[in-house]
């Protein structure tokens, strides 16, 4: 994780969302909040700001199981929303000729 924040701080990276994942892995919920303040704290320290960022918990494989609906398909359905709301939209000119690089 401290890798990828890194990474997209280096990059560039304008706005990012997280994706708490294997979340059916963990029965204490305090420790999944834990977690998540862990991970508001590294965002905040690479200049990102933590306390905004659309933090999403579920398990990517429960959705690809087709089980635990909650955890799985809807946290995914809640992840895509969070890209949609929180990720802008690049201004793209379209009165300018096409360069692919």
């Amino acid at each position: 994780t401290r890798e990828h924040i890194l990474l997209a701080r280096q990059v560039g990276v304008p706005a990012l969302v997280v994706y708490l994942n294997k979340v059916d892995m963990v029965d204490d919920p305090e420790l999944l909040d834990l977690v998540e303040l862990e991970v508001r704290e590294l965002l905040s320290k690479y200049e990102f700001p933590g306390d905004e960022i659309p933090i999403v918990k579920g398990s990517a494989l429960a959705a690809l199981e087709g089980r635990d609906e909650e955890m799985g398909k809807k946290s995914i359905e809640a992840l895509m929303q969070a890209v949609d709301d929180y990720i802008p939209q690049p201004d793209r000119p379209k009165d300018k000729p096409f360069l692919m690089p």
